[in-house]
């Protein structure tokens, strides 16, 4: 039992001393430098890694403001390089004020067209009879316009070698105006005795149907005169012979 407790003695002694000599001595030491190992190693990785941290940072920005910078540098050099296709639009400009050129000589044929028809102007006006309706039957009123028009100006068609007349009656058949002439044989031509119905005499007997051409009152009849284009035709009702229209045939 003695030695059995003696042992027992000598061996935690041994464990103690070999505790304190390990903590006290040798331990100690390598903790340090392992410490000492360490911490320097853990500061140099950290400062690398903050200043590292910067850098990388900074570079994004840096090539950013590099990129904002060139985006305006390239939207001026398109906006630049847009302006000489701009100016290849005034030739294009030119051209198509040029067009107008061309286009006056087409309106010629209004005049002339391809089958050799050309514009006229025709009207039938009975103005005159507004200022006799006490001369006039009264049956007969409601046959004056109340304006004085019974064609209002208007634009017609005339071919080559055709006359007053031919115009007057193709555009009263068309338009369904009563009209009636004779032809004469002393005169070689039609004469007009009546348009809507208004004959000659119907506003006394100087009254009746007179024609101008491009306001000249012609002094022979109307089969005579041959149309050239861009006439302009007017009919008139007279109550004086021509007088009350400012023409005069010594009557």
């Amino acid at each position: 039992m003695k030695k059995i407790i003696f042992a027992v003695a000598v061996v935690i002694a041994l464990i103690g001393a070999w505790f304190l000599g390990d903590t006290g001595q040798v331990n100690p030491p390598v903790i340090a430098q392992e410490i000492s190992m360490q911490e320097p190693q853990v500061t140099d990785i950290e400062i690398q890694e903050v200043v590292e941290t910067p850098e990388i940072t900074e570079a994004p920005e840096v090539q950013e403001i590099s990129e904002v910078q060139e985006i305006p540098e390239e939207l001026e050099t398109t906006s630049e390089a847009g302006l000489p296709a701009v100016t290849t639009i005034p030739p294009t400009t030119t051209a198509i004020t040029t067009v107008p050129a061309v286009v006056e000589p087409e309106a010629l044929p209004e005049l002339v067209q391809d089958d050799g028809s050309f514009t006229v102007t025709l009207s039938i006006n009975v103005e005159r009879i507004l200022h006799n309706m006490h001369l006039l039957h009264s049956d007969k009123h409601e046959l004056v316009p109340a304006d004085g028009w019974i064609l209002r100006p208007v634009q017609v068609t005339a071919y080559p070698g055709e006359s007053v007349f031919d115009v007057l009656q193709r555009e009263t058949r068309e338009r369904r105006i009563h009209m009636v002439s004779r032809f004469t044989p002393m005169f070689n031509s039609a004469y007009i005795e009546a348009i809507n119905n208004l004959f000659e005499f119907d506003v006394g007997h100087l009254s009746g149907w007179m024609y101008s051409v491009n306001g000249d009152f012609k002094g022979f009849g109307s089969t005579l005169a041959i149309l050239n284009p861009n006439d302009v035709i007017e009919w008139h009702y007279t109550v004086e012979l021509g007088r009350d229209l400012g023409v005069f045939y010594g009557v």
